[in-house]
């Protein structure tokens, strides 16, 4: 079962999720779940992408001999 959250926010915000809620012919819960659930892809997508450029064995690429390379091609 869902649980609610409660959340308190400034009024400019409040008025852009209102208008934004209005366009979308939604609910402000279903603007507010569906905000949170992209931010919250973003945010793992970011996670992976952080792990990543601090993990030692990853190797990093020159991107301008990588540019070479894909430009000197036959």
């Amino acid at each position: 079962m869902p649980q609610q959250v409660t959340a308190r926010l400034p009024d400019p915000v409040v008025d852009a999720l209102d208008t934004a809620a209005q366009q979308l012919r939604r609910s402000r819960a279903d603007v507010i779940r569906l905000a949170v659930e992209h931010y919250l892809e973003d945010f793992d997508d970011l996670s992976i992408a952080i792990d990543r450029l601090r993990d030692p064995s990853d190797p990093v690429l020159d991107w301008d001999q990588v540019r070479r390379e894909l430009l000197d091609t036959d």
